[in-house]
């Protein structure tokens, strides 16, 4: 059934999308799939559950940030099987992004290159939507993926994302961190030990004592050199973050074979062996101390399965969406169980660093 709808897709919607403007079929999926009442998705299999900081996953796939920025469609999210969402990236004031055109697909390569900058209702637009989420019993766990606004001065970053914290954090079922987009410029320079002292201080510093503090993970660009991911890895550590995100869209394109002159990040199958490398060396780096959510060209139970044996706990899917359809999550999740009995795991957390235990 999985790879029967995947074959619809790919047969009949896929063709008919193609043909519009890539942002445009994108709001009007997410148009469509907003209007999708609450419906509780099939059961997963046991071996496919996790529990990881505090949360019970039903299923270890994700929905990656950027599909659904200002938490339209989750109870579409939860239909289609996903184990959790993330939803973002949410900046403290609504803003539109950058000028259009800003969103392409690269199909011969598999991918999508953008350069949205962040468009965003804003936190209390958002903060509304969870809100009649948490009433309307939204049942996977929602991750809320924080950005700042692009006209924010360098000096008053950290406040941004304080300011989402104390609207935002306590609705969270963890939230994710974002300084790693490369369309708001000098945004990247927050991959830094010091600068991250700095941004954590003013997040947790909204916390009110005695109040449930979220998880908190950070998400990483994919085209860090291994000293400064090291770097950064520790100061994780350190901080006592709960988890990395691995990867975010990469400004590589020669090195990851595409031929492309487009402005902006570059998602898709070609991300694959780079995020691949990063979820190894996070894990292997910090001895497998930190969660890693890996993030980054999964097609397939077998992309998704790559990561977790690599190190990753959790995964997400963004552009697999466009190029497979909806019924790829399905799909990854048949998958996965028949690829933990072949390995002879008996669940996702045997899994996870496998591959790394085996050399």
């Amino acid at each position: 059934m999985p790879a029967l709808a995947q074959i619809i897709y790919r047969a009949m919607l896929r063709p008919v999308l193609f043909r519009l403007d890539a942002e445009r079929a994108h709001r009007l999926a997410i148009s469509a799939l907003s209007s999708m009442p609450a419906i509780r998705p099939r059961r997963d299999a046991p071996e496919l559950a996790i529990d990881l900081f505090g949360l019970h996953f039903t299923n270890p796939i994700g929905l990656a940030a950027g599909m659904d920025k200002d938490a339209r469609a989750a109870h579409a999210w939860q239909a289609m099987g996903f184990g959790f969402a993330e939803l973002g990236t949410i900046t403290p004031m609504p803003q539109p992004g950058n000028p259009p055109p800003r969103v392409w697909r690269l199909p011969a390569n598999r991918a999508v290159v953008n350069r949205l900058g962040f468009p965003s209702e804003g936190a209390e637009a958002v903060a509304a939507r969870i809100e009649r989420l948490r009433r309307r019993g939204i049942r996977i766990p929602l991750a809320l993926n924080f950005g700042p606004n692009k006209d924010t001065p360098p000096d008053r970053v950290a406040a941004d994302y304080a300011v989402l914290m104390r609207r935002l954090g306590p609705m969270a079922d963890f939230v994710v961190v974002n300084v790693s987009s490369p369309n708001t410029p000098g945004l990247r320079n927050w991959q830094s030990p010091l600068r991250m002292r700095e941004l954590f201080a003013a997040m947790n510093a909204e916390i009110a004592p005695g109040a449930r503090k979220p998880p908190i993970l950070i998400k990483l660009a994919p085209d860090l050199d291994p000293p400064t991911l090291h770097a950064i890895c520790d100061t994780a550590l350190a901080l006592g973050l709960d988890g990395i995100v691995a990867t975010n869209t990469t400004i590589r394109r020669e090195e990851v074979g595409v031929s492309s002159a487009l402005e902006g990040g570059l998602s898709g199958a070609p991300l694959l062996p780079v995020a691949r490398r990063l979820i190894a060396d996070i894990h292997r780096h910090t001895g497998g101390r930190i969660a890693i959510i890996g993030v980054g060209g999964i097609m397939s139970a077998e992309d998704a399965f790559g990561h977790i044996t690599a190190g990753a706990s959790l995964v997400e899917l963004y552009t697999g969406l466009v190029y497979e359809g909806p019924g790829l999550v399905a799909a990854i999740k048949a998958g996965l169980g028949a690829l933990l009995r072949r390995e002879g795991f008996r669940s996702i957390s045997e899994a996870v660093g496998s591959a790394a235990r085996a050399v």
